[in-house]
């Protein structure tokens, strides 16, 4: 027999546009954005490319290499990435995916941003995390209008510049945020790191951080207790005169996934920073960047989704078993649509809070309000539901799914972070009743968004009318906090999709996430569903 004739294996998924997502181009041509169409394929289209996929995977299998000390004996503090870390950043600047859209004046640039991203980042997620902080930081900077002035321009270039130099002296550069300590975590107004100021006006500050991710920055946002409360500091790592800034590395993290990007402890010992606001508005001046990095964490879940969903198509439409394609058997054509729902539901959300912060950018008050809570709410639920969307994916492919080479192991991996990163499950469920609280009238901007749709679909009425139901008893509501945030998700997701979606996503949407005859795991649609034409829109256009 042939024993090493390969047979009912499939082909690899490469050299395809990424970017050929409906659910992406619809929301583009909806904006007015459709001038940005052919950049966002030419994304897509190394996104799918044989190089970026090769690009990815050494990135994950050769981590950041922390280095201390050099062969002398002095501290140097670096981070030694793989070459292909470099490249993939190249691109991703290139891109514009990073503080670019703060300086663009064409239509809905930060949708067009976070359509870009959205395609990008199913390449590798490590290095997604210094292009997102890059692109948060520009409004909290922004409360120096010195250091915005001198920073912003070269933040909003188009050109990776990577290395430890003066700031001021680069093409272009990279910023991080350094906040989350031992005894806090996202509590951070419990922080310790203290900052002391000098006659200069700067301030040095003191103590340890706990998560700061891609420490190679040129700079950070940092958070410290300065005299008038906790404030919010710019430190770069190499001060104006070339010296270096005091920034010690104790160790990386040793994490579940994102292993291209580096995530380290840092220890501050009389460190300069400039004041970044007033002191003791260092959650205020800071929030505005967490909004807008919670808004990739959402982008995130929402571009796993879609990388997995692809992926279980196109095994499915090659492989056989029990004699048809596994794609022609009904109920993997069940689970098939019902991830497909879920990664366009995600998706659908995620453009559309870009397309709201565009608004808030100009000065709309309601979309800044709307954005407030749907943001928070939207980060709960869209990356709360990302792992166990990767683990049916991956179940797709059977045993192949749980072999490296598949790359569903890392899909599965990375899941988890979204959840984790800017807040977990909790924290962004209690931040939108807090939010609530803050400013009541933003529930009732938000119930208006989702009333616009009312009359068109029995299911989402139901749905409204229900989630009007939660808000009133507050005495049980952060008890309840994780039910009513999520139903406010779903709900949202609804309401767009029977706006603005394709109409077999939005009834098989309505139908299982709102509707009646709702199923425990994926794969539970009930009958009457168009899987067909909800499979169609996920399927790889090679």
């Amino acid at each position: 027999m042939p024993t090493h004739e390969v047979t009912n294996q499939v082909p690899p998924l490469v050299d395809f546009d990424a970017a050929e997502q409906p659910v992406i181009l619809e929301a583009l041509r909806r904006a007015g954005a459709e001038s940005a169409i052919d950049d966002v394929r030419a994304v897509g289209k190394v996104a799918g490319s044989a190089e970026a996929q090769t690009l990815g995977d050494l990135a994950e299998a050769h981590p950041p290499v922390l280095r201390t000390h050099d062969r002398y004996g002095h501290r140097i503090d670096e981070v030694e990435y793989d070459p292909s870390y470099h490249r993939l950043m190249e691109y991703a600047v290139g891109f514009g995916l990073h503080a670019a859209p703060w300086a663009d004046s064409g239509p809905s640039p930060h949708l067009v941003r976070a359509a870009k991203m959205s395609v990008w980042s199913q390449v590798d997620a490590g290095h997604g995390c210094p292009i997102s902080m890059t692109y948060a930081v520009v409004p909290a900077l922004r409360a120096n209008p010195e250091l915005a002035a001198q920073y912003e321009p070269l933040l909003v270039a188009k050109e990776y510049d990577p290395g430890l130099r003066v700031p001021s002296t680069k093409r272009g550069l990279i910023a991080g945020m350094s906040m989350t300590e031992k005894q806090g975590g996202s509590d951070v107004r419990a922080n310790t790191t203290a900052a002391v100021p000098n006659a200069d006006g700067t301030y040095r500050i003191t103590g340890h951080k706990w998560f700061t991710s891609a420490p190679m920055s040129d700079f950070f946002l940092v958070l410290a207790q300065a005299p008038g409360g906790l404030s919010c500091f710019f430190v770069p790592r190499v001060l104006p005169d070339g010296t270096r800034n005091t920034f010690n590395l104790q160790r990386l993290k040793d994490k579940l996934g994102n292993h291209s990007n580096a995530s380290s402890e840092v220890e501050y010992d009389d460190t300069v920073g400039w004041l970044v606001g007033a002191e003791g508005r260092g959650v205020p001046t800071i929030i505005e960047m967490v909004n807008l990095t919670r808004l990739d964490c959402t982008l995130g879940s929402a571009s796993g989704m879609r990388a997995g969903v692809a992926m279980a198509v196109h095994h499915a439409t090659h492989r056989r078993a029990f004699g048809a394609h596994l794609i022609d058997q009904p109920l993997m054509r069940n689970v098939l649509a019902d991830l497909a729902l879920e990664a366009e539901g995600a998706t659908t959300v995620a453009l559309w809070l870009a397309e709201v912060t565009d608004r808030a950018v100009a000065g709309d008050e309601t979309a800044d309000r709307l954005r407030r809570i749907a943001l928070a709410a939207s980060k709960y639920y869209v990356c709360k539901r990302g792992p166990i969307h990767a683990a049916e994916a991956l179940e797709c492919l059977g045993g192949n799914g749980y072999v490296e080479e598949s790359r569903m192991p890392r899909l599965y991996r990375e899941a988890p972070l979204m959840s984790v990163w800017e807040g977990s499950g909790n924290v962004a469920a209690l931040d939108t009743l807090r939010a609530l609280a803050k400013q009541p009238e933003t529930l009732g901007v938000f119930l208006d968004e989702v009333e616009q749709a009312r009359g068109a679909d029995a299911r989402l009425d139901a749905a409204i009318a229900a989630l009007r139901d939660r808000f009133t008893d507050f005495d049980t509501i952060q008890y309840r906090a994780r039910r009513v945030v999520g139903e406010m998700a779903q709900v949202l997701q609804g309401s767009l999709l029977v706006r603005y979606g394709h109409p077999a996503v939005a009834d098989g949407y309505t139908a299982s996430r709102l509707g009646r005859d709702r199923g425990d795991v994926f794969g539970t649609l009930p009958h009457g569903v168009d899987t067909g034409s909800i499979i169609e829109r996920v399927m790889p256009k090679l």
